[in-house]
């Protein structure tokens, strides 16, 4: 099939799958199914391999999501139903007051996401950004869209994200001077990301119904099965009557951050292959990392304060129910990426643009946008941009400098375009309560500046570096 017809397939595809839930309200879940299917059979994949194109699409991005997405619910309904949020969200809010909240947490996702991946960590801080979005009386969508917006500029630009890492290892470019570039960078885009997500918000968002009872819920000591109790729903209702400390609270959430570093940095110091190195890496896996957050959260937040071994359960359980959706969805969205992967419209993209003859360093952004915004993945978006500027990178006498200009580049192009094929675009809608169409209007309006800016500081070191030999 020629790249033009895959090409139109690919925009038809997205805008059924746009049209079906924005105008029609199909849910995004059967949606993203039926779309992908459909642009499967009409891009040409083979009838037997349709269906294992989505098992293996849903199955790809749930194995690394759905654990993770489960225990991080759990570790946060734990943080919620002790009081430990609302606790911590008070102490920060007396401390800075409530128009320095956002701003505080913001610098503190730019931290928390270098070594931890987005989707980890973003789910970590729900909790933290429902509390403080009670305390401070307002739409936790006005604090999470600038903090999942630094922290996803963190993971497409900062080594030791795989994205950026893998790219690294393809175009030879230099991980200490990606690591100080994007570092640099991300700062003053962190700042504009701020900024521009006030603006963003200055209209109010109706937060989707499920989204707004658990909203609603959050901090009093009810879980959502409590609602439900009486069609079959097992009732959790915990008294706070002594919230644990703020102290308690961020040791809970620092822990797996810090057991996470272990690995990061293991992998770089030790002896590859050593036990002390496969230790780090085991220790600093985010699967274990989150269950040792969350064994010390069942000890410290429930049993230690009074909760049966049977409550504590329960209170976990209970955060389950509501993650299901934005594992479903999420899983959903990989499968649509996954087949616009196989059926060749994402190479089709970047090979008709890689024949327009741009700069390099313009022409890694393009098509890590392209790609981005076609299959959905940024590390799958980053590592084949590398993949295809490999030779011309190799070719082009660039210093370690600019090589590491180009991977960054790249970098920020497969940070915007974050839209209805991306799992980290569902997880933040669903999560913070947006509609499809609220969702693009903001999560994906604020990704695609936040990634042009990001280029246009990464071009204006480009020119400035290129009289220097590095």
């Amino acid at each position: 099939m020629s790249a033009l017809a895959l090409l139109a397939i690919a925009a038809a595809g997205v805008a059924l799958l746009l049209v079906a839930v924005i105008k029609f309200k199909i849910p995004a879940f059967l949606a993203l199914l039926v779309v992908s299917v459909s642009v499967a059979l009409v891009a040409g994949i083979p009838l037997p391999d349709v269906i294992k194109t989505v098992t293996e699409g849903m199955g790809g991005t749930l194995g690394s999501v759905a654990i993770l997405v489960g225990l991080g619910a759990m570790l946060g309904k734990m943080i919620e139903i002790s009081g430990g949020a609302q606790a911590l969200a008070g102490k920060f809010t007396q401390l800075l007051g409530p128009r320095r909240v956002i701003a505080a947490l913001t610098a503190a996702a730019f931290l928390l996401a270098i070594p931890v991946f987005f989707d980890v960590g973003f789910i970590i801080l729900i909790p933290i950004i429902y509390g403080f979005a009670k305390a401070a009386g307002v739409n936790p969508v006005k604090i999470g869209l600038p903090v999942g917006a630094i922290m996803l500029a963190i993971h497409v630009v900062v080594p030791p994200h795989p994205g950026v890492v893998g790219g690294a290892g393809i175009l030879g470019a230099d991980i200490g001077w990606a690591t100080i570039i994007g570092l640099g960078l991300c700062i003053p885009v962190g700042v504009l990301g701020y900024f521009l997500a006030r603006k963003l918000n200055r209209r109010d968002f109706t937060m989707l119904p499920a989204t707004a009872e658990q909203f609603r819920l959050f901090g009093s000591g009810t879980s959502q099965v409590e609602k439900e109790a009486g069609h079959g729903g097992v009732a959790v209702k915990t008294e706070v009557k002594t919230a644990p400390s703020p102290a308690m609270i961020i040791t809970l959430i620092v822990l797996p951050i810090l057991m996470i570093m272990v690995g990061t940095v293991g992998a770089v110091i030790l002896p590859k292959d050593s036990f002390p190195a496969q230790l780090a890496a085991f220790v600093g896996a985010p699967l274990i990392a989150l269950l040792t957050a969350l064994g010390l959260a069942y000890y410290f937040l429930g049993i230690r304060r009074g909760w049966s071994s049977q409550h504590t359960g329960e209170v976990m359980d209970s955060a389950l129910a509501p993650t299901a959706i934005v594992i479903l969805v999420t899983g959903a969205g990989g499968v649509f990426g996954k087949v616009l992967t196989v059926s060749g419209i994402g190479k089709a993209l970047a090979e008709g643009l890689q024949s327009v003859g741009l700069p390099v360093i313009v022409m890694a952004f393009i098509l890590a946008a392209v790609l981005r915004a076609s299959q959905g993945s940024a590390t799958v978006a980053i590592i084949t941009t590398s993949g295809l500027l490999a030779a011309s990178v190799a070719d082009g006498g660039f210093s370690p400098l600019q090589t590491a200009l180009i991977l960054v580049a790249i970098g920020f192009g497969a940070f915007g375009l974050s839209h209805v094929n991306d799992s980290g675009f569902w997880i933040v809608t669903r999560y913070l309560g947006l509609s499809v169409a609220d969702g693009l209007r903001t999560w994906t309006v604020l990704t695609t500046a936040l990634g042009l800016a990001g280029f246009a500081l990464t071009f204006l070191v480009w020119v400035l570096a290129g009289g220097l030999s590095v």
